[in-house]
């Protein structure tokens, strides 16, 4: 297994603190797949405001955290490195299950088709098993 801790992530991808989603890669294949957590605590900025009653992680962070790790999958790659991944588009995209604080996010995406700096990858993030959201990610690195 490969794992990546939080310096060698910020090694990889571009996004740092309040935007970087992803807190370690727990196994990932350059050009193939990246599995990675986020430790969601009750201290993240968005809980002020979504939902002070019910603290809700936004769904569309989830998918941007699903997208940092395909991001580092592609960008592992030795012919991507110090290149960024771009979103280019989403589908497919459901969301099963709330994500709050305290819960530990599996974030895991497979790169299912790439041809040229195009490519989309298969998303799934769960919490303790339970699947929470699934979709299929388009990028481009550039």
């Amino acid at each position: 297994m490969n794992h990546l801790d939080i310096k060698k992530i910020q090694e990889i991808i571009p996004h740092r603190h309040p935007f970087l989603l992803v807190d370690f890669i727990e196994d990932y294949q350059p050009g193939e797949y990246a599995v990675g957590y986020k430790c969601v605590t009750y201290t993240e900025s968005f809980f002020q405001g979504h939902f002070p009653e019910e603290p809700v992680m936004p769904g569309v962070l989830i998918i941007e955290a699903l997208a940092q790790v395909g991001a580092v999958a592609i960008l592992s790659k030795e012919e991507n490195k110090g290149k960024i991944a771009y979103f280019g588009g989403i589908s497919k995209c459901k969301f099963k299950g709330k994500v709050g604080p305290g819960d530990k996010l599996k974030l895991e995406t497979k790169i299912i088709k790439q041809k040229g700096p195009m490519g989309i990858g298969e998303a799934f993030a769960s919490v303790d098993g339970r699947t929470v959201a699934v979709g299929e990610l388009t990028f481009m690195v550039g």
